[in-house]
């Protein structure tokens, strides 16, 4: 039998005040998606403004980062031609995201969930996600 330690939705939502309190902070409207350690959905939030193209690609993003238990900007550099990894972002059904903004959640050295960021530059997003991900 196994334990698994995962995010609870309590966990979800400091995960997205983070985030939120760091987008109204550099001005960028965003969709925050919090997964379990599974890339499963726990908690998601799309502030007034945040593009609905954002959508999927938060959720996609946290479910990269729990599934690589790396940033989803990491995966970015190794799809390039040449690299290890490219064409990765076709696998899954094109939900592996190589754009920043995805990070891993981990308590201790165990992934717990992820938090995916989608609506500014992949400098913007990566900078929520972090500011999410330090608050846990």
């Amino acid at each position: 039998m196994l334990s698994i330690t995962r995010l609870d939705i309590e966990d979800a939502y400091r995960l997205i005040a983070a985030a939120r309190a760091k987008a109204v902070e550099i001005g960028v409207p965003m969709c925050i998606a919090v997964t379990d350690e599974s890339g499963n959905l726990i908690a998601f939030e799309r502030m007034d403004g945040g593009k609905i193209t954002s959508i999927a690609l938060a959720i996609d993003k946290s479910f990269t980062a729990v599934g690589i238990k790396k940033g989803t900007h990491i995966l970015g550099q190794v799809n390039q031609p040449g690299e290890a990894a490219h064409g990765i972002a076709s696998a899954l059904g094109g939900r592996m995201v190589v754009v920043a903004g995805g990070l891993p959640v981990f308590n201790n050295d165990e992934v717990v969930g992820g938090v995916g960021v989608s609506s500014g530059s992949p400098a913007q997003d990566l900078e929520v996600a972090k500011a999410a991900v330090q608050a846990f």
